[in-house]
């Protein structure tokens, strides 16, 4: 045996040595319970392939407030909504900044993108515009005619399906990003507005899904930083590889974008053209955006803005197809306000309290975020009579929050009865006030896009259940549709929802 193949043994050795002498060398005091680590890798044995229920497993064994020793790092996972509140309300000063992790380094160009960017001037620049030019009030009550079209057209591709079953997912998909892309380029990014195919629309959603899928991945690199030379798990390589086919894509849309405004000369309204404009204004610190920036941001808003308004969608529909007396109940809710001669509006919302319950009801059982994006502790602090150190990561399992049996009845149990008056929970507020409930975050740093993904998760839900009855693929019955799912930073379908949709209005309408 040559020396060289001592090597890796030796730095195990050197590691595992470090991190127990780093452990006996704390002070004393009291973290909270959590299982008996594993040499060197610590806990990350047991997360599993679903780290979601795992975290929550472990919560029922261990109580609410867990601490995981994750390689080198401290990690403690909230699993309740009073546990979760301490940290993101009442500490939310102590944990605004992100933890380095692969993710930020190879997807999110190198932690510039407004997820990943550690909190002060930079991220506090980006969030404002976010949130003067794409998700205000004006600004989203401003562009509302354009989420109405693209419903419209999604309403239409489906009645003009055919007799093969329609993949659900992929048409949510193009509907959520054209809409989203008609405000931040001034442009549909896939198809020409008449519902077809178009090949560009797969190869953006297999994207997506592979950076979410990526991004979810507990990488043995982020936790034990003298491995990441040897990518055990091969994450950066694949990393890598899918960052130069967005960036490629992202690079594209600027430049063209750039060739248009230098050629009309004409003011554009969308968002690009005003993160362009603002590259000539120098923020709190004296920089200029970058072009970087500019492309990390889109990157943020194409796959934060599409992918989880599409999947909880999606994860709706597949419930009130396996439940038709609540598919029912909302339409008859719908027709009784909307009537069946147009489509359902934003207009019409409020006064759809049963669909509302029916959308809370799906964020509380399929969260499309099931464990919160890492938070760093910059201080240490103490939690519930625990010792959470300072440079902890925070974990908010809002999957196992959403399910804790101490606050819901029939956890597992899709009810939306229980968010309307006289059910458990009526007054439930999904904004990040009431924490039992958050699949938006909580906090400075909860999600920026909440205003938007509310309108579309509220509008395309009511539209496909007013417009259509539905039919599974293939004879499957309602009772028999599979509802396993797949871990990533968002909660996919296993597999894709195949329908065949069944017109129910005037016919005039689905010629929107």
């Amino acid at each position: 045996m040559t020396p060289l193949s001592f090597i890796p043994a030796t730095i195990a050795i050197a590691i595992f040595l470090f991190s127990l002498l780093g452990r006996l060398s704390r002070p004393a005091r009291t973290l909270p319970p959590g299982p008996r680590p594993w040499p060197l890798v610590g806990n990350l044995p047991h997360l599993g392939p679903m780290p979601h229920r795992s975290m929550a497993a472990l919560a029922r064994a261990y109580g609410p407030l867990i601490h995981l020793g994750l390689g080198l790092v401290d990690v403690v996972v909230a699993a309740s909504g009073s546990v979760a509140a301490q940290f993101l309300r009442a500490h939310d000063a102590n944990f605004l900044s992100r933890p380095p992790h692969s993710a930020g380094k190879y997807l999110g160009y190198n932690s510039q993108d407004m997820v990943s960017v550690p909190y002060g001037p930079r991220w506090r620049m980006m969030r404002k515009i976010s949130s003067v030019h794409l998700f205000s009030s004006k600004a989203l009550d401003d562009y509302g005619h354009v989420r109405q079209e693209e419903v419209g057209i999604l309403a239409r591709a489906l009645a003009h399906a055919g007799s093969d079953p329609a993949n659900l997912a992929r048409l949510l998909n193009v509907c959520t990003a054209n809409s989203v892309g008609r405000v931040m380029l001034g442009r549909r990014v896939f198809g020409d507005g008449k519902g077809g195919d178009d090949p560009r629309a797969d190869e953006f959603k297999s994207m997506v899904v592979e950076m979410l899928a990526l991004g979810g991945v507990f990488n043995i690199s982020d936790f034990v930083p003298a491995l990441e030379w040897l990518d055990l798990q091969g994450v950066a390589a694949k990393m890598k590889a899918l960052h130069r086919r967005v960036d490629a894509f992202l690079m594209a849309i600027v430049e063209e974008h750039k060739a248009e405004m230098g050629k009309s000369g004409i003011k554009q309204n969308d968002l690009l053209s005003t993160l362009i404009s603002l590259q000539d204004v120098a923020d709190e610190e004296g920089r200029n955006l970058t072009d970087t920036e500019i492309k990390a941001l889109l990157q943020n808003m194409f796959v934060a803005g599409t992918d989880t308004s599409s999947s909880t969608t999606e994860w709706a529909v597949a419930e009130l197809i396996r439940q038709p007396g609540t598919l029912a109940r909302v339409q008859e809710e719908i027709d009784s306000v909307v009537g069946r001669g147009r489509l359902v509006t934003e207009i019409d919302l409020p006064r759809l309290t049963y669909l509302q319950a029916v959308v809370k009801e799906t964020f509380r059982l399929h969260p499309s975020t099931p464990l919160a994006i890492p938070r760093i502790a910059a201080e240490s602090c103490e939690i519930d009579g625990y010792h959470i150190p300072k440079g902890a990561t925070l974990i908010v399992n809002v999957w196992a929050i959403a399910r804790d049996p101490d606050a819901w009845a029939e956890p597992s149990a899709f009810r939306p009865e229980r968010f309307l008056p006289g059910g458990e929970k009526p007054d439930v507020d999904v904004r990040g006030n009431d924490f039992e409930v958050i699949p938006f975050g909580a906090g400075r740093r909860m999600c920026v896009g909440m205003s938007l993904g509310l309108r579309m998760v509220q509008l395309m839900p009511a539209m496909l259940a007013h417009a259509f009855d539905w039919e599974l693929a293939d004879g499957v019955s309602p009772e028999k549709l599979n509802m396993d799912e797949v871990y990533g930073l968002t909660l996919q379908r296993a597999e894709p929802l195949l329908v065949h949709p069944k017109p129910r209005l005037a016919s005039h309408v689905y010629y929107y």
